[in-house]
């Protein structure tokens, strides 16, 4: 579905991904860990086109996304949620919700979409009327989550959907992700400071290290390798 080979990209002149290469099948749940300053945004950014490529490619579904405008990525399937949930504060969830609808797709799913999101997430149907930007941490990456469904992506990315939050809301996050995926098989692509929850939800994760991918394997390798364990779990 998603094949990155070799890709190279960053800011001003100054470059951030060197080489990276990764790919998400359809349906798969992938993670990607790493220390702060990794790349693990800007590679996010790269997929979605904030950040241009100086390098190497970028494929979702065969299509070259060098060719295709940022805002027509979505139109493809590709769902971003950023990092900082960056939500329409003086918007209701309900119209937050609604901006994540603009796809074809998200149009027709409308209805269904919204009573899923919904029974996942409870509290945005009690919330609906409230100011987005007057709800607590949690609650915002819920609708953060939620707007990147509404679009009916084949593809979400989520960039540190636990950034800030307690322990148990991250937690709730994590499981409500989990059962996402396994309900629905949509393919999603995990950048999480969380290393043992997200490789621990992962079908397949890759370990990004100043811009290179210095590991990747299947959960229950990257969780068992020494490096990982020493510098990511405190084992």
């Amino acid at each position: 579905m998603l094949k990155i080979d070799n890709l190279r990209a960053g800011y001003g002149g100054s470059a951030v991904l060197n080489g990276v290469s990764l790919r998400v099948e359809a349906g798969e749940f992938v993670a990607v860990v790493g220390p702060n300053g990794a790349g693990k945004t800007t590679l996010f950014k790269a997929i979605s086109g904030v950040v241009g490529l100086t390098g190497g490619s970028i494929a979702f579904e065969g299509a070259d996304l060098a060719k295709v405008r940022p805002a027509a990525r979505p139109h493809l399937g590709i769902a971003h949620v950023p990092e900082g949930r960056q939500l329409f504060p003086s918007l209701t969830v309900m119209e937050n919700l609604e901006m994540g609808a603009t796809t074809a797709t998200g149009q027709r799913d409308w209805k269904d979409n919204l009573a899923r999101m919904l029974d996942w997430f409870p509290v945005l149907g009690e919330r609906r009327s409230q100011l987005a930007g007057t709800l607590s941490g949690g609650q915002q990456q819920m609708v953060a989550v939620a707007r990147g469904l509404a679009s009916s992506p084949k593809l979400l990315m989520l960039d540190e959907p636990s950034m800030g939050l307690a322990p148990a809301v991250a937690e709730f996050i994590f499981e409500r992700l989990v059962e996402i995926h396994r309900t629905t098989h949509l393919a999603i692509l995990l950048v999480e400071q969380r290393v043992a929850e997200a490789l621990e939800f992962a079908d397949r994760g890759y370990v990004l290290e100043a811009g290179r991918i210095a590991l990747e394997g299947t959960h229950d390798v990257l969780r068992n390798d020494d490096r990982i364990r020493q510098a990511y779990l405190g084992m």
